[in-house]
C-alpha cells in the first residue's frame, strides 16, 4: 500500500487574482501562493488547491461543498455579499425551492449553490 501522508482535492481557475480576493477576502479564508496556484485552508483545516489553467472550462458539478449551521442564515450572508444562488431547474428527482435550494422535506436538511470566480460551482449544505 502507498504511504500517504495526506490528501487534497484540486480544481482549475481562470484567473489565479480573481480567485485570491474570492477565496482570501470574500469568503475570508487563509490563501498562500503555492507552485503557480493557491493554497486554500478552508474551514476545518482542510486545504484544497487551485490552478491557472489557461484553456479553463467551469466544472459542471460540485467542486467544494461547505456545510453550515444554518442554511437559511448562510443564503442570507451570502446574498448580502453580493453572491446569488444559482438557479437550478426543479425536477421530481431533484425538488428545488423557488430560491433555489434542494432541501429533505423530511429533516429539513438542504443544499444551495454559488458559483466561483471562474465558475466553479460551490456548495453551502446543513
Amino acid at each position: 500500500m502507498l504511504d500517504i501522508t495526506r490528501s487534497f482535492s484540486s480544481f482549475s481557475v481562470d484567473d489565479i487574482e480573481a480567485a485570491r480576493t474570492f477565496y482570501g477576502r470574500t469568503l475570508g479564508f487563509e490563501v498562500e501562493d503555492s507552485m503557480g496556484g493557491l493554497l486554500i485552508t478552508v474551514p476545518g483545516g482542510q486545504t484544497v488547491y487551485a490552478y491557472p489553467k489557461d484553456d479553463h472550462e467551469p466544472a459542471t458539478f460540485t467542486v467544494l461543498n461547505f456545510e453550515v449551521p444554518d442554511l437559511d442564515e448562510a443564503i442570507a450572508e451570502l446574498e448580502s455579499m453580493g453572491l446569488p444562488l444559482e438557479q437550478y431547474a426543479s425536477t421530481p428527482q431533484m425538488p428545488i425551492d423557488e430560491k433555489g435550494v434542494l432541501r429533505d422535506p423530511d429533516s429539513g436538511a438542504g443544499i444551495a449553490w454559488i458559483k466561483d470566480p471562474a465558475g466553479n460551482v460551490l456548495g453551502i449544505i446543513h
